[in-house]
């Protein structure tokens, strides 16, 4: 009996991973052609390096951008962090519905921090930038816009 279980507990398990992976995935409709959308979608991420544009599937992923962070500081008695820096990168989804055009993206965004042990510094992971997926929604939003 506890060998059917163990299928059924290892796919809830998945599902829930995925779920929590997408959190913050924001999402647009248009009412437009998937090549309207797409165009829209390359436009909002023009100004940062593309490491995947595979419009078949509509994925569309951005390199690493570092942006410095100064003023940061780390431990008890908050030393300047020289070198404080963040790094983020743009995921965009465009996915063809029957008469809408649905765009998701997210922001994967990672800092670079204190962190103990033998590795006294790396990236760790932080919350998207409210500022960067309120940019990319205003430039999704406005390329949009020109088609109707």
């Amino acid at each position: 009996m506890a060998r059917h279980y163990r299928p059924l507990s290892f796919l809830l398990v998945a599902l829930l991973t995925a779920c929590t992976s997408l959190g913050g995935m924001q999402q647009r409709f248009a009412v437009c052609s998937y090549d309207h959308s797409w165009e829209a979608a390359l436009d909002a991420v023009k100004d940062r390096a593309i490491t995947r544009q595979d419009k078949a599937s509509g994925v569309i992923d951005t390199a690493w951008l570092e942006i410095p962070m100064p003023g940061r500081t780390f431990g008890a008695l908050q030393r300047d962090l020289g070198d404080s820096k963040d790094r983020s990168r743009i995921s965009l989804v465009v996915t063809r519905l029957d008469d809408v055009t649905k765009i998701g993206f997210i922001e994967e965004r990672q800092r670079w921090a204190f962190r103990g042990g033998s590795r006294l510094f790396g990236w760790t992971d932080t919350q998207p930038s409210a500022e960067i997926m309120t940019d990319i929604q205003n430039r999704l939003d406005t390329k949009l816009k020109e088609h109707g």
